[in-house]
């Protein structure tokens, strides 16, 4: 695929429908690293948001068991913000594939404004 997302094979793609039951149950941390602009409008619940723009992973609060799963709005800078943890050492490879879009179209809740 020519638009591939470089190391992309080092990220684990989880489904809306993953994210969500693993949230329910209290196995996933879900990290939203949209900006602010986007967040301000809709926002994944239950979601702690670290902008890629200013990514450090050491600003995601203790996941105390969890997984981490990244969250974008398409799942492209997700993947970039997953890379960038592993390659500071963090064990944090998911992330949620089709972002807010795939979220949505699954009949998934967010908070609007």
């Amino acid at each position: 695929m020519a638009d591939e997302m470089p190391r992309a094979d080092e990220v684990t793609n989880l489904t809306p429908q993953e994210v969500a039951e693993g949230m329910r149950a209290g196995r996933m941390l879900l990290v939203d690293v949209r900006e602010p602009n986007e967040t301000a409008l809709e926002r994944y619940p239950d979601a702690v948001i670290v902008p890629l723009s200013c990514f450090d992973p050491a600003a995601i609060p203790d996941p105390q068991g969890r997984t981490v799963v990244f969250a974008c709005r398409s799942g492209r800078r997700s993947i970039t913000a997953s890379v960038a943890a592993q390659d500071q050492g963090y064990p944090y490879a998911c992330h949620l594939a089709g972002g807010i879009l795939a979220w949505k179209q699954a009949g998934l809740p967010t908070d609007v404004g």
